[in-house]
């Protein structure tokens, strides 16, 4: 019986343990308790993670700044409800379910992943966090408009724009 056992738990292991691999893509949205979004007036930037590239950087800021103020936030050039920041970061994913090519190798995906960030000014807390995370080209010609494309996906998800 003990044998049966552990057998049935090995083989449970060995059935969850690439399904627990698999990468999750998509969008969420977390908002800290007993925040009210709607009271939220102003913003101001302050130091994240930036992306190393400078165009980039540029491109995710101006499109967090287009979307905070189609949510009705405006931007403060000294105090303010809220300070905002960015995470970026590139990563490759290699997809254990799928089958080796002739070479051995198993399918690679470049995912992009950015997670901006809206605080409490005075204790750095988390209010609320949009991330994403889903696979992208490495096309230079084509960052902005999947910058701008992730960064309004991620704001549809803004706790002021859910249905209650």
């Amino acid at each position: 019986m003990r044998m049966l056992m552990a057998g049935a738990v090995l083989g449970a292991m060995v059935v969850a343990a690439p399904a627990a691999q698999m990468p999750t893509y998509g969008v969420t949205a977390t908002v800290a308790k007993n925040v009210d979004a709607t009271k939220f007036k102003t913003y101001a930037w302050t130091k994240g993670g930036p992306s190393a590239d400078k165009t980039v950087d540029a491109q995710i800021v101006a499109a967090v700044d287009r979307e905070l103020a189609g949510v009705g936030l405006t931007k403060a050039s000294g105090k303010s409800d809220v300070l905002v920041t960015y995470f970026s970061l590139r990563r490759t994913d290699v997809d254990l379910k799928a089958k080796p090519d002739a070479a051995g190798n198993l399918p690679q995906y470049s995912v992009g992943s950015l997670l901006v960030t809206l605080m409490d000014p005075a204790t750095r807390r988390r209010l609320v966090s949009l991330r994403t995370d889903k696979p992208v080209e490495l096309d230079p010609a084509k960052a902005e408009s999947i910058i701008n494309g992730a960064v309004t996906e991620m704001f549809a998800k803004y706790p002021t724009r859910q249905k209650k």
